[in-house]
């Protein structure tokens, strides 16, 4: 092969395939511990775009027929961009497969559709996600444009976090309510839409994600803005090589179980230039107990240039983290609003060991409750459901939280309840070797609610300063 044919065909297979990923190596530079960078994701350089296969954007038509045929016609050849244009667009779930970018344009939103009987899952106690991929490579969400879970008709709402506006909004919805009155279910609708499970409890147990992606290696979410979720919002798990790129994610404040982005058990991920504003976590790591031919553990892990405003934490580490945390960097965040600042919870049965974790330059204001927190003893208390007090076996014992080898520098906090809380577990080491560097919180309440006896943190030119004009 003569070496002009042979540039020749180098050229066409390069145009044949797209890179999506930008410059990240940026981030990399100067890190504290060694965190292996992102690699680029690649799509094809084919396109359909959703009209040619049967979509219609006029807020009535349900389009989940025209996603498949698109997403199969692009598989065919190879893979490449599903692109969905202005309009608003109605769908049942969607399955991402090999190569394929979904692509929304400016001025797309796309609404999962209300009807239920759509997302039953046969094989699983819960429903399917909004969009979910499983064991594929190579998979992209980007654009300029709307991800609308419809998660008002999956979630309960507690009576406490609603004005009495907005409790009656969700009344003249239909539904029903708990005895005393204190939780609304999405029950029995006023939409004409039939239930799915036998009581408001265990369909409730059924909502799922908006975006979940399981077991995939090579994914980049860019761009788009995904909002109103059933449960999560942007959950991959056991997933190798993650780029999450300049999303907005938004829910209302008191929205049930709607955390943010949530990693769990993933290797190889990058979270930057994006703005968190919901109802639970806002950036969340996450391990449960390793299981066979799995990631295990969240580990070279980078999270930077982000903005989280509503959220029970900025920055959340848990509460499972049994499979380990480790070679991960938080830095140059900012939290405004959020219930707290920095957490870290876990608790028996569902703790691990942190290693090589470095925070720095974060800037906090209007923290709800603590700017950062270690907390041992959580349990997941879902809504409606009570729970008494729980005994653990010695298995359950073993998987016990081990915060330590966690670095914490250059933080500025201006208004928060208490500036530091940390409680272990009696009779275990949980919470050690944690240092706090250069920081500087304005607090109301409290500086300092740290239990010496079962915490071990060192302190290193920490300001606390108390708020007297609050």
């Amino acid at each position: 092969m003569t070496k002009k044919v042979f540039l020749i065909l180098l050229v066409l297979i390069l145009c044949t395939q797209v890179s999506y990923a930008g410059d990240y190596t940026k981030y990399y530079q100067n890190l504290p511990t060694e965190v292996r960078p992102v690699e680029n994701v690649v799509i094809p350089a084919n396109e359909v775009t959703l009209t040619e296969t049967g979509g219609i954007g006029d807020g009535i038509t349900l389009c989940t027929e025209a996603f498949t045929k698109g997403i199969s016609k692009l598989t065919k050849m190879g893979g490449g961009r599903l692109t969905v244009p202005q309009g608003v667009w109605i769908t049942g779930p969607i399955m991402l497969k090999d190569n394929i970018e979904l692509h929304l344009n400016r001025n797309a939103i796309v609404i999962f559709s209300p009807d239920k009987r759509l997302y039953v899952n046969e094989n699983s106690n819960r429903v399917f996600p909004c969009i979910r991929a499983s064991k594929r490579k190579n998979i992209a969400i980007t654009g300029q444009g709307i991800l609308d879970g419809g998660g008002q008709l999956w979630r309960p709402v507690k009576r406490g976090k609603m004005s009495d506006v907005e409790w009656k909004q969700y009344l003249a919805l239909g539904g029903e309510t708990s005895e005393n009155g204190d939780l609304w279910y999405p029950w029995q609708l006023n939409n004409g839409y039939p239930d799915i499970a036998d009581t408001p409890k265990a369909q409730e147990a059924m909502r799922n994600d908006l975006i979940r992606l399981t077991d995939c290696e090579n994914v980049l979410v860019e761009g788009v803005t995904i909002q109103n979720s059933p449960r999560f919002h942007l959950h991959p798990c056991y997933c190798k090589n993650v780029i999450i790129d300049g999303v907005t994610v938004r829910s209302e404040w008191n929205v049930q179980n709607g955390d943010g982005i949530d990693l769990s058990d993933c290797h190889q991920a990058l979270i930057v230039n994006s703005t968190v504003s919901v109802g639970d976590d806002g950036i969340c790591l996450k391990s449960s107990i390793p299981a066979p031919n799995r990631i295990a553990g969240c580990e070279h892990i980078l999270i930077c240039d982000n903005t989280v405003f509503h959220a029970h934490g900025g920055f959340v580490l848990g509460s499972e983290t049994a499979g380990g945390m480790r070679d991960i960097v938080v830095k140059g965040n900012c939290f405004s609003g959020t219930d707290t600042g920095l957490r870290f919870k876990s608790g028996l049965s569902r703790g691990g060991k942190t290693e090589r974790l470095y925070v720095s330059d974060i800037m906090m204001n209007d923290i709800a409750a603590e700017a950062v927190i270690f907390q041992c003893d959580y349990v997941d208390r879902p809504a409606g459901r009570e729970q008494g007090p729980r005994t653990f076996t010695d298995e359950q014992r073993r998987w016990a939280p081990d915060f330590q080898d966690i670095h914490i520098q250059n933080v500025v906090c201006h208004g928060c309840k208490t500036a530091i809380k940390a409680s272990g577990i009696e009779g275990l080491d949980c919470v050690h070797d944690i240092t706090l560097t250069n920081c500087s919180f304005v607090y109301d309440k409290e500086g300092k609610a740290v239990d010496e006896k079962s915490t071990q943190l060192k302190f290193s030119d920490v300001k606390l300063i108390e708020n007297k004009n609050q």
